[in-house]
């Protein structure tokens, strides 16, 4: 709420997102939140007209909230959950960080002074949570990175508790692995990050 740029770049990375979690068609021109959950609503009534005996009620839920915020950073993070019918819904999160000084949204690579430092030390975290050797690939506990070569997931946000990072159910493991979750602690990899430098 506000007149601020920053407001209408957040405003904008909100209603981008919800768009296009809830766009079931990607043929849909939707442009609204509206017309995004008038797709999803159509979808259905086309499937449950189609196979009536078949169609169960579609479900779609959307919660953010703020994780970090301090002078210079914003985080938001959205839970969703989506059942359109099969055997079982889909949950995911999503994490948006915005420079409230220069009124615009980050990307992963615009967090990092040195990124390639900052995906090793998340490496060796990794292994470590997950009891992966050293002396070992990547993959040799059953995980799946492609090229059996670690990588940061696409979801990034900061939290009270440190720097999350996300990896959502088959990204690097199976459905029933679930979401694998690593949250660093901001005073380990401040070096690290842009916005916390001195």
């Amino acid at each position: 709420m506000g007149n601020k740029k920053i407001d209408e770049v957040i405003n904008t990375a909100l209603r981008e997102e919800i768009i296009s979690i809830l766009k079931y068609d990607d043929e849909v021109d939707a442009n609204s939140i509206d017309s995004a959950m008038e797709s999803f609503q159509s979808e259905y009534i086309q499937l449950r007209d189609k196979f009536p005996e078949e169609a169960t009620t579609w479900e779609a839920t959307i919660n953010g909230e703020v994780t970090y915020e301090n002078d210079t950073i914003l985080t938001i993070r959205l839970d969703y959950y989506l059942f359109t019918g099969g055997a079982h819904g889909y949950s995911s999160v999503r994490f948006l960080n915005f420079n409230k000084e220069k009124g615009k949204e980050l990307g992963n690579e615009e967090l990092f002074s040195d990124i390639e430092a900052f995906e090793g030390l998340a490496e060796s975290k990794f292994r470590i949570k997950e009891k992966i050797p050293n002396s070992e690939s990547i993959n040799s506990t059953g995980f799946m990175f492609e090229n059996d070569v670690f990588y940061l997931p696409e979801n990034i946000g900061f939290t009270k508790e440190g720097l999350q990072l996300f990896y959502e159910q088959y990204e690097v493991a199976s459905y029933a692995d679930g979401p694998i979750v690593l949250t660093i602690p901001l005073v380990e990899i401040q070096k690290y990050l842009i916005p916390f430098r001195s």
